[in-house]
Formats: C-alpha cells, structure tokens, sequence
C-alpha cells in the first residue's frame, strides 16, 4: 500500500472520528437538557408565605429521596467492592503464587518507627538507656597484710603451721 493511500485512509478514520465525537457531544447535551426538564422544573418564586413554606416542604423531601438513593448506592458500590477483594484473595489463594514486593530499606529510628505504627497521637519515647537499671559495681578490696614472705613461709612449715592456717580460715 503506498504512503499517500495511507494518508488518504488515515485521514477518512480521522474524519470519520470527528463527526462520530460531535454526534457524541450533542447526545449528552440532549440527555442533559432532557434530564433537567425531568427533573428541575422551573422555579417559580411564591407570592405569599403558605406557598414559600409548601415549596420548602417540597424541596426537603426531595433532598431526603435523593440523600436515601445516595446512600444505598453507596452501600452497594463499598458492597461490591468488599466482594472483589475477597474474590481477589481467593484467587491469589487459588493461584498458589504470591509475589513479595520487594522491601526497600528505610532508615528510620525507633521512636519514629513506633510514631507511624501508633499514629501520631501517641508518643512514645524510646531511650533505651534510660530504661535500664543502674548497677553500681562492688569494688572487692582485699588487702591482706602479707608483710615478709618468708616470715609467713617460716610459721606456716611444719605441723604447727598447718594447724595454725585452718584455725584462721575457720
């Protein structure tokens, strides 16, 4: 095919594309107006208190309608949507397959990590330190009067000595 057929083809879609989105764009403006004839009629202001009174009786209970087919339709939209996860769930389940996303690293400090889990409302102090309790160390001082060494050697030889070294520790 060659390029000025192409063009020209193209060119035909584009057209046709064209009238077929304004064709489009009048329809909804159609709908539109049809719609607010429907459902907006024309407003016309009361001449005396009975009427204006009658005509906010009128409005409120048409906002209460609309507010109920809000609501429903809400309820059934989140409906729905509940249902999807689950059949989602169910089909990972069913698939077998569950893709870990992938886990980047984040520095974060404890107490930050315990603010974004606890929200905000909570703070929490996280200073390790000051939660552990404080041990003063027992210095053991053992200072024997050694003296002469070989004076001690001297009353220790012997029986005597002997006797003499369990009589002290007992």
């Amino acid at each position: 095919m060659s390029s000025s057929r192409k063009h020209h083809l193209k060119s035909l879609m584009l057209s046709i594309a064209k009238g077929l989105l304004e064709e489009e764009v009048r329809e909804r403006e159609e709908e539109r107006k049809r719609y607010m004839a429907e459902n907006c009629p024309p407003l016309s202001m009361p001449r005396s208190m009975q009427e204006l009174q009658e005509l906010c009786r009128e409005i409120h209970h048409k906002i209460d309608v609309l507010d109920e087919e809000r609501y429903d339709l809400e309820m059934k939209v989140n409906k729905s949507n509940k249902e999807i996860e689950d059949m989602n769930i169910k089909v990972q389940d069913l698939k077998g397959k569950f893709k870990k996303p992938v886990l980047r690293k984040v520095r974060m400090s404890a107490d930050a990590m315990l603010k974004a889990l606890l929200g905000s409302k909570h703070t929490v102090n996280m200073d390790l330190r000051a939660n552990l309790k404080q041990v003063k160390k027992e210095v053991k001082e053992e200072l024997r009067d050694v003296g002469d060494w070989r004076k001690n050697i001297e009353d220790k030889s012997g029986m005597d000595g002997r006797k003499k070294m369990f009589e002290a520790e007992a």
